[in-house]
């Protein structure tokens, strides 16, 4: 236990006391001025409701302004004394890097492709429990979405308006995106970070075989989820139209499941397509289980928190009401 300097938790209700001590000053001075009453009111009724002096001759309106101003510093939460609690930070961390090139618009995969791959990974969310949870989006351009979290709503709500018309430029790096991913994962630090690619397919083989290989090689673990078909699809070209081939026939795009399997394999991870994504939970969830001992001592930490110390005031406040409600103040 720590003691610090006086704050509020909850300094909003500071702003009714000025109006308060306004509106019973004013109160003070209306009741004050019988004259105006008398017109609407007879003499000895007007006794009997009014709020003034009481039959010692003391008068209420300063209890009124005392009582008013402990209430708001109550409910502001008045604050000295720090308590040390102890805390835990989940080690598990996954990163998810979407494809946003101009072929995940796709049709063959109903939907489109973009929207299976949101839906699989919606559901990988859905799991995460205690994970953190990051999102990088790549097409010519790799975009960090969200960096690492426990506000895996957030996340989902991220994810929801992705799609190909979004990126300022197309193409399909994914070599910068992985790299992105081990990026965040190393500034938290993160044991056993977990990347998942949600593909068709990427123009970079040979870079991105090597990223994933790094990733490897750093304790991470790059598993991959396919998505298309083998039969395809006509190749959207970003514009409402498809791309041609050189005969002038929409040329068709299929998932480059091959490339795909080698980047999960040089990443120590595990392929899958988007129907079956949710069978990569286990893998996901496997750094939950291992080095418990270990993570539970390297984990913890010292959790300050603020106590609220409005209770005391409680006292004067009943107090204070109970000498307001004497016979002929109220």
């Amino acid at each position: 236990m720590q003691i610090g300097a006086i704050h509020f938790l909850h300094p909003t209700w500071l702003l009714a006391l000025p109006l308060a001590l306004v509106l019973v000053f004013w109160l003070r001075r209306s009741t004050s001025d019988d004259a105006k009453w008398l017109r609407f009111v007879d003499p000895e009724l007007l006794s009997l409701l009014r709020v003034g002096t009481s039959r010692e001759g003391s008068s209420p309106w300063l209890l009124i302004g005392a009582l008013w101003t402990l209430t708001v510093l109550a409910l502001a939460g008045p604050a000295w004394t720090r308590l040390q609690m102890p805390g835990f930070r989940a080690q598990a961390a996954w990163v998810f890097v979407l494809d946003l090139s101009p072929s995940m618009s796709a049709t063959d995969t109903s939907p489109s492709r973009v929207t299976r791959a949101r839906y699989a990974a919606a559901d990988l969310l859905s799991a995460a429990r205690d994970a953190r949870v990051g999102l990088v989006a790549f097409a010519g351009e790799t975009h960090v979405v969200a960096p690492l979290t426990t506000d895996v709503a957030t996340v989902r709500v991220l994810l929801s308006p992705l799609s190909p018309k979004i990126m300022p430029e197309q193409g399909d790096q994914l070599a910068p995106a992985l790299q992105e991913a081990g990026r965040l994962l190393e500034t938290e630090a993160a044991q056993h970070g977990q990347v998942v690619v949600l593909s068709d397919g990427f123009a970079d083989p040979a870079e991105s075989l090597r990223a994933a290989q790094e990733l490897r090689q750093k304790g991470m673990t790059v598993h991959v989820i396919g998505v298309g078909t083998q039969a395809g699809a006509p190749e959207p070209d970003g514009k409402g139209g498809f791309v041609q081939d050189p005969n002038g026939r929409p040329r068709l795009t299929r998932e480059q499941t091959d490339e795909l399997q080698r980047v999960a394999m040089a990443g120590g991870g595990e392929f899958v397509t988007a129907d079956a994504a949710q069978s990569l939970l286990p893998a996901l969830r496997s750094d939950e289980t291992q080095g418990r001992q270990e993570r539970t001592v390297g984990t913890s930490a010292d959790l300050a928190a603020w106590r609220n110390e409005g209770i005391w005031l409680l006292p004067p406040l009943l107090l204070l009401a109970g000498l307001l409600a004497r016979r002929g103040w109220v």
